[in-house]
């Protein structure tokens, strides 16, 4: 597909814009990788349009997978417009061009019918997915930096973050972001989707509640007792870690491993 391979090589650009500008004074103008990455976020966006168009809406594996890099990269931008987030993405971009290519190589075929209750529920879990993947990015750069910064190892793409306390800031919105959106999955879930607790959904729920509550026990922390730093860390890369087993594990076993060996 044209638009698959164009918003990949335009993602790739965008990626290695940014990773030139790192360092560099003065820095060169946002135009040179957010450019880019505007049109590859557009043509990703348009290549699920138009599958959509031909076979209707998908949701299998490389798909959601694909859907939710594409919620990353728009938040990438967003972030990266602010300044002082090269770092995210040089790591987002290059992601959402490996999973559209892995999406555009995938058989097309059709989800079951969702009404628009279930797609609304649906909505709410990829845009959940893709906030909080970015929170856990930001967790692993706030991770090196607090270890770079500790050893006293000023490397240069410590350049492309911003301040300690502005990224475990940005960190924390996100993850409240996140939060919120996976709440409202969680609840649309429970009001909207049929047998919620049958056989296939019962481990994807125990494991969606499990983040859900880590998540919250963090931002409790967060408010009650000032976490921050290591334990701000692991909790947010358990709680996700959780959170990929129950939606892309599930998935990954249910559509791929069982299916080929059934």
């Amino acid at each position: 597909m044209t638009f698959v391979l164009i918003a990949a090589l335009l993602y790739l650009l965008a990626a290695a814009a940014l990773v030139r500008g790192v360092g560099r004074e003065p820095a060169p103008a946002t135009i040179w990788w957010a450019a880019p990455a505007l049109c590859a976020v557009a043509l990703h966006a348009a290549a699920h349009l138009v599958v959509w168009r031909d076979v209707g809406a998908e949701l299998h594996f490389f798909a959601a997978l694909s859907l939710v890099s594409l919620g990353m990269a728009v938040l990438t931008v967003l972030y990266d417009a602010r300044g002082r987030m090269a770092a995210l993405g040089v790591i987002v971009f290059p992601i959402a061009a490996v999973t559209l290519i892995a999406y555009g190589q995938a058989t097309h075929t059709a989800s079951d019918t969702l009404d628009w209750r279930l797609q609304m529920h649906a909505w709410f879990a990829l845009l959940a997915y893709a906030a909080l993947a970015i929170a856990a990015l930001l967790a692993l750069l706030l991770m090196a930096q607090e270890r770079a910064l500790r050893r006293r190892e000023f490397h240069r793409w410590l350049r492309a973050l911003p301040p300690l306390t502005e990224l475990e800031s940005l960190l924390f919105r996100t993850i409240w972001v996140g939060f919120v959106l996976l709440t409202a999955t969680l609840v649309t879930g429970v009001l909207f989707v049929d047998d919620f607790f049958a056989q296939h959904l019962m481990h994807k729920t125990v494991l969606s509640v499990l983040s859900w509550l880590a998540f919250g026990a963090l931002l409790l922390g967060r408010w009650r007792h000032g976490w921050r730093g290591a334990r701000a860390v692991g909790w947010t890369l358990a709680a996700m870690a959780l959170l990929v087993l129950a939606f892309f594990g599930s998935k990954f076993v249910l559509e791929l491993v069982l299916r080929r060996t059934g």
